[in-house]
């Protein structure tokens, strides 16, 4: 999710809160559809929009990248490590870690149902992605990253490698940055998983998948989950694109309007200690997000997910973070290194906790 303000021109007085999610659960996202956030920004006379429901494509892009003063993002963690990789001017001030059915699809008939039975198959690699965002790497990838990422946690619970293993390239390339201009990210999910026809057809023997949305796709094209990822009980196994998932801000933001991330902070944490106590109202509100049916959603989230929507920077997630960053630097998928540590601002996040508290105490 993304958030960005109006605030291109230094000294520029903030008019509108904008922000954009990723299709998956976020406290920021049901915030949103309860109606929190423009409450809270209501007495400032801010109005709240989101990209996918306000924006036009030239605001639209920016679900895909840092490049504006005032911006808070809470998405894949690909586009925002490699942005700050290329120098943007970002923070990292929270971190989410939701299941979301992280699995590899196999054909009934395959006999695959363990990281060990993985040897010797062809696992579908998406092909690099054209993304409309110059001139280095970032976004360019994502489909490619994930799957990686997905088998080489499953390959390592066996002690494998990719040494072990044919990668077979899917895919045609092509940028679901470009399905989806018009600000709705959803749009471009199935070309994510375009290796489940290459599967269907026997091209290749597994493809990684993840979320409700590839849920729904498996079930149509009559394929299985022949691994489980969420059930691997070590998480370093289980990192990849959207675990841990950040929130980054624009520094322009916290120099400027530091109060104001603070209070959509406090909203979104707020509405993590709601889906606690709310399931079905959660569910309700996820089918809306990721474009996805009961079934989808229930299978795709599960483990109690409502339980754990809280943003925060604790020291396991810091470093299974950490973990992600050092596998993109490793596999290409970054343009150069950068300082992590520096990178982490606990001061919104921390003045949150401080101003709910307080609210609370209050009441």
């Amino acid at each position: 999710m993304t958030v960005q303000t109006e605030t291109a021109q230094a000294g520029s007085a903030l008019e509108r809160v904008w922000f954009t999610r990723c299709p998956v659960p976020t406290a920021t996202g049901l915030a949103y559809k309860l109606g929190w956030l423009e409450e809270e920004f209501a007495r400032d006379k801010l109005p709240v929009s989101t990209l996918q429901e306000n924006a036009g494509r030239e605001l639209a892009r920016h679900h895909y990248d840092h490049e504006l003063p005032g911006l808070i993002r809470e998405g894949g963690n690909l586009l925002a490590i490699a942005a700050r990789a290329q120098g943007a001017p970002t923070r990292l001030i929270g971190l989410t870690w939701i299941d979301e059915a992280q699995a590899i699809l196999v054909r009934p008939d395959a006999g695959i149902t363990s990281p060990a039975d993985l040897k010797g198959k062809r696992l579908a690699l998406p092909r690099l992605t054209e993304f409309p965002i110059t001139p280095t790497t970032r976004g360019r990838s994502i489909a490619r990253a994930m799957s990686l990422a997905g088998y080489k946690g499953a390959l390592a619970v066996a002690g494998l490698t990719f040494d072990d293993v044919k990668l077979v390239e899917v895919g045609s390339g092509g940028s679901p940055a470009r399905e989806t201009a018009t600000g709705d990210p959803s749009r471009g999910l199935s070309r994510l998983w375009e290796g489940i026809a290459d599967l269907v057809e026997g091209k290749v023997d597994a493809v990684y998948v993840k979320g409700a949305s590839a849920v729904d796709a498996a079930r149509a094209a009559g394929v299985v989950v022949g691994i489980d990822l969420d059930a691997f009980e070590d998480r370093r196994h289980r990192v990849n694109n959207g675990t841990p998932r950040p929130i980054t801000v624009h520094q322009d933001t916290l120099d400027r309007h530091f109060d104001i991330v603070v209070r959509f902070l406090a909203q979104t944490l707020r509405a993590a200690d709601w889906a606690t106590t709310h399931l079905p109202e959660v569910r309700e509100i996820l089918k809306a997000e990721t474009r996805s049916g009961d079934d989808g959603v229930a299978a795709a989230y599960r483990n109690d997910f409502h339980l754990s929507l809280h943003p925060d920077l604790s020291d396991e997630k810091v470093e299974l973070f950490r973990r992600q960053r050092d596998f993109l630097l490793a596999y290409g998928f970054l343009d150069r290194d950068f300082d992590f540590d520096a990178w982490i601002d606990r001061r919104p996040l921390e003045a949150a906790l401080e101003l709910l508290r307080g609210e609370r105490k209050a009441a």
